[in-house]
């Protein structure tokens, strides 16, 4: 039964979360912030997303530093493959660990919708 939508189903993931993993897990090799506070995301199956931001940065907390739009461009993948920024730029996050905020790549690509789908709403 591992691998199917019902495994990941009944052990408690939401449906689209269970789709995803049934799927197969998709690596995160590029992230490009845009001006209208979206990332484009890519992945090593060459396939690119949208992720809006907007709701996340509105929420404030760890994301406050990025709602200017100067340090919401800074956002990388890091060495786990996952999207973040550095707090403050000019400190090493691999040495001061909580100067990262970083997003799980399963999740942004559950939240994202395909780049085809996000310009027909454009």
């Amino acid at each position: 039964m591992p691998n199917t939508v019902e495994y990941y189903l009944s052990k408690g993931f939401d449906r689209p979360m269970a789709e995803y993993f049934a799927g197969g897990r998709k690596k995160l090799i590029a992230v490009a912030p845009q001006a209208d506070f979206t990332l484009l995301l890519t992945y090593e199956n060459g396939e690119k997303r949208v992720l809006d931001m907007k709701s996340t940065l509105a929420k404030g907390g760890v994301f406050t530093p990025f709602r200017d739009y100067e340090n919401f461009k800074r956002v990388y993948v890091d060495d786990c493959h996952d999207v973040a920024w550095d707090i403050d730029p000019n400190v090493d996050s691999n040495v001061v660990w909580d100067n990262k905020v970083d997003l799980c790549p399963d999740c942004c690509y559950v939240d994202s919708i395909p780049l085809s789908e996000y310009k027909a709403v454009i």
